[in-house]
């Protein structure tokens, strides 16, 4: 452990008590203020009334009380002291520290080697205050608190000479946790109750987001170049930004993209970057932790998304999507996305539970009477079907983190700490919420007929991902505004932005090759020992290592195979231009009989190892550019898996 802190560097503190509300936590109390009219405010996306919002957590409200049982609130369990740090290391990926991974030692410090200036600092924060909770509880004389202590080197680095601060990797805690002008919080009494936006550019230009470098470096050039200015705050933007991607020449990577090896990796990344830009922007990061109880094992409402998948799966093998959801949105989708009101009508409150009731008695059976649902019934189950489950689609452990985005300074930001927090959720979350926000756009695609604008959905839809299990709080009508006002926005960008939402930043793709290069060589260089402890012939080996990589392909050439169509295998000349598509053109103009029929969707390129487990290539991918990247990778087309 000692080992490990003094090769890190100093990160920000995470509180063990922030700020933001949690489902068992008493809401701080506030300075009276004057009432709000909840109907309408200057924070309001599109400057528009929250009227559907209001009236949607009403109808929650009704529909809540025409049950007769109670759904079983999720209890948020108050981790002790060191503990919400210690799951942390864990889930980055440093279960070595704790005696919980039989890996070697030296995986931990490779992995360390591929950090970035900020992430690097992240890990060490939470090694130190792990390592000061241990000592504290060990040692019979009383240890400082860890605040205080990084309280003294704060002002040491105030108090040195020449003014300036090291230039290793800064601990930001001070200079932006609860002293930012741009950090608020969703409680009431620390600063602002409504999360300032600063001024945007008009919706009319479109600006590029940037995936190369790390959100959280960006951050600290935004903090480093703003210093001198001040900013509006000029609540919800009428329009949003107009957001693209950039072109990348090595492709674009969507989650789904890689092997399940190279995915887990990222997450891990994924945390300790979201982790650090919190840090720098002064956002509290707080991941929440589930106390188990009895949830059903069966049924239709109120069964987890894990539970519900494995039935679905003996019904319909591979299936990502529980199938009632997807029935709900065929339904729906069936009546036509042009009725006027679609998700924000409710269907009969009386209907609704009558049919529940049938649902879950016979839609496993196959006897259910769909003809009897009418549109807006559908709707208002999809809605019923997301509020109850047992834990919220946006995860126990991350909902709070979805609902504090809303604190952040810029809109790019809030999108950079969105993509983040997807890739963090657990795919059955992951791929339920897709299926959601793709059906939701569609519904918004017809706006001009059925009168719902992404707000109005997002509005509509903000309750039932957002509100649903805290219902059982007591919060000041200043509390809710504020929740209202956030949670319809974050709603609104998860709608607007979700391909961008759903890619995974190049940057992390970079620090996956890079940790696996790393894992490479050190394979390579223990089996050159081996080989030389049993006395074989070094240069020959080496010599016939390089015949192998090379094969038979001459320079500027890949082969690709394709062992699931006729033509198996083919040699191509790379140049600059050729893309992706390009190549799977070749293979599919060249097939016969019943491959024929293979279309364009249906197969894909993939670059198979050197520094990626697995990796499906997006048409636009410039081939020349990919294979200088990495150039001992394989070249595979086959279709996806299910």
């Amino acid at each position: 452990m000692v080992t490990v802190v003094t090769k890190l560097v100093n990160c920000f503190h995470l509180s063990r008590r922030c700020g933001q509300y949690t489902m068992n936590q008493e809401i701080t109390k506030v300075k009276e203020k004057p009432p709000f009219d909840r109907s309408s405010s200057q924070d309001s996306v599109d400057e528009l009334p929250m009227e559907d919002y209001w009236t949607e957590v009403d109808n929650i409200k009704k529909s809540r009380e025409n049950r007769q049982e109670e759904q079983e609130v999720v209890v948020v369990k108050e981790p002790d002291e060191g503990e919400l740090e210690e799951e942390w290391l864990k889930e980055a990926g440093f279960s070595i520290l704790f005696g919980e991974s039989a890996e070697d030692p030296q995986e931990s410090m490779t992995f360390l080697s591929t950090l970035t200036r900020m992430q690097a600092a992240a890990v060490q924060k939470r090694v130190e205050m792990v390592y000061q909770t241990l000592r504290k509880k060990n040692k019979q004389h009383q240890i400082p608190d860890v605040r205080n202590i990084f309280a003294q080197r704060r002002e040491s680095k105030e108090k040195a000479p020449d003014g300036t601060e090291s230039q290793s990797v800064r601990t930001n805690e001070n200079k932006y946790q609860g002293k930012d002008d741009q950090a608020c919080s969703l409680v009431a009494g620390e600063k602002e109750l409504i999360p300032p936006v600063p001024e945007e550019a008009p919706a009319s230009e479109t600006d590029v987001i940037t995936l190369e470098v790390s959100f959280a470096e960006q951050a600290v050039n935004q903090k480093e170049s703003s210093k001198d200015r001040t900013q509006k705050n000029k609540g919800y933007d009428t329009l949003l930004p107009n957001f693209r991607l950039p072109k990348e020449k090595t492709g674009t990577t969507k989650i789904g993209d890689l092997a399940p090896q190279d995915m887990k990796k990222v997450c891990s990344f994924a945390l300790i970057e979201l982790t650090a830009f919190c840090d720098v922007v002064g956002v509290e990061l707080k991941k929440q932790k589930a106390v188990k109880f009895k949830t059903k094992d069966s049924g239709v409402f109120g069964v987890p998304l894990t539970v519900l998948l494995e039935q679905d799966q003996r019904k319909v093998p591979g299936t990502r999507i529980p199938l009632i959801f997807q029935k709900l949105i065929s339904r729906i989708e069936e009546g036509g996305l042009e009725t006027e009101g679609l998700l924000r009508i409710p269907g009969a409150a009386l209907r609704i539970k009558s049919l529940c009731q049938e649902l879950e008695a016979k839609f496993y059976e196959g006897t259910f009477n769909w003809e009897s649902v009418k549109q807006h019934d559908a709707a208002s189950l999809l809605k019923r079907f997301i509020r109850e489950l047992p834990q919220p689609l946006l995860s126990v452990e991350y909902l709070t983190a979805f609902q504090a985005v809303q604190n952040l300074p810029t809109k790019e930001q809030q999108l950079q700490a969105l993509n983040l927090l997807v890739i963090l959720l657990p795919d059955a979350n992951r791929d339920t919420l897709k299926a959601l926000l793709e059906f939701l756009q569609r519904v918004i695609d017809n706006k001009e007929k059925n009168k719902m604008t992404v707000m109005n959905v997002a509005m509509v839809m903000a309750p039932n991902l957002f509100m649903c299990h805290t219902f059982s709080l007591k919060f000041s009508e200043q509390q809710e505004f504020a929740m209202a006002a956030g949670t319809a926005n974050i709603m609104n960008l998860l709608i607007k932005y979700q391909e961008l939402l759903w890619t995974i930043p190049k940057f992390l793709v970079n620090q996956v090759r890079r940790l696996n290069t790393a894992y490479l060589k050190k394979d390579k260089k223990m089996r050159k020992k081996l080989l030389k402890k049993m006395a074989y012939d070094r240069e020959k080996y080496e010599k016939q290592e390089k015949s192998t990589n090379d094969a038979d392909v001459p320079q500027g050439v890949i082969r690709v195979q394709a062992p699931h169509l006729s033509k198996v295998s083919m040699a191509i000349q790379l140049t600059e231009k050729l893309k992706a598509s390009d190549v799977l053109a070749r293979f599919l103009s060249q097939e016969s009989g019943i491959a024929q029929t293979l279309k364009k969707g249906e197969v894909f390129l993939y670059e198979v190892g050197g520094n990626i487990g697995e990796r499906c290539l997006d048409d636009d991918t410039y081939m020349k550019d990919l294979y200088q990247l990495n150039p001992n990778a394989e070249w595979v087309i086959k279709s996806k898996p299910s």
